[in-house]
């Protein structure tokens, strides 16, 4: 096992939680990120052991500058930080007409989605910034987990798209202004998952996946979105920045 460590933000359940495993699967120290559920957290942390790895759980809201700072200070003491996964988000409490969103939603969506993955995407930065000047052969990454919602509308949660594209453009922004440091920037958008976000509305999708939503006729899993996130982390894609890697079934295909 080696000392390279990957935090990981949202990483008890769902999507975040299968790429913590994942990475622990290919040696990577991963700092498992929780907002209340500590026992989910705490079963990944075994699940890491099994496969040979380590890690620790922190409680931590991504939109709280304390939270964030201990989510860096956890890395730091668990070996080297070279890989911030962005994972954390919400869908709006509840899904309301575009017109009725309040301003109290509006901040709690995009506070989680947006402001807490740019402010720890810029402490985050420092350090590998930091880590590059010092070791040049190093090759921190920085993945954010973003959504086809970014440029599809869904009028009854327009809060959580906004967010999606927000993160799209920092993705860009990021990947831009650290490449010169070697630290590559990309953004993961899945497509319909499997999780407990869309549990809600499983029948929905259900029906409109077996009408042909998607060219690749299935439900994504989050193993799907975490294969993705390892390649980028073992350097699968090296001369790749602010790229957009698509783990959607062929969502985003335009078709006639």
């Amino acid at each position: 096992m080696s000392d390279r460590v990957a935090l990981v933000t949202g990483s008890s359940r769902g999507i975040g939680r299968a790429i913590a495993e994942a990475l622990g699967q290919v040696g990577w120290r991963v700092v498992v990120n929780y907002n209340n559920a500590q026992t989910a957290a705490n079963e990944v942390l075994d699940a890491l052991g099994r496969a040979g790895s380590t890690g620790v759980a922190v409680q931590a809201n991504v939109s709280c500058e304390d939270g964030r700072a201990r989510l860096v200070q956890a890395a730091e003491q668990l070996g080297t930080l070279e890989l911030l996964v962005n994972n954390a988000g919400m869908a709006p409490r509840q899904r309301v007409d575009l017109l009725d969103v309040s301003e109290d939603s509006y901040d709690e969506v995009l506070d989680v989605n947006l402001k807490g993955p740019f402010f720890l995407t810029q402490a985050v930065a420092r350090k590998m910034v930091e880590l590059s000047k010092s070791n040049p052969s190093s090759r921190p990454k920085i993945v954010n987990i973003g959504s086809v919602s970014a440029y599809t509308s869904s009028t009854n949660r327009g809060e959580y798209c906004i967010s999606k594209a927000g993160l799209s453009m920092m993705t860009t922004l990021f990947a831009d202004y650290l490449a010169k440091w070697g630290i590559n920037v990309y953004e993961v958008r899945p497509g319909i998952i499997a999780t407990d976000m869309t549990s809600a509305v499983k029948e929905k999708y259900d029906s409109m996946i077996a009408g042909g939503l998607t060219p690749i006729c299935r439900w994504g899993t989050p193993d799907d979105v975490a294969r993705a996130v390892v390649a980028l982390a073992q350097d699968s894609l090296p001369f790749s920045t602010g790229e957009v890697i698509n783990v959607d079934g062929g969502f985003h295909i335009r078709r006639l």
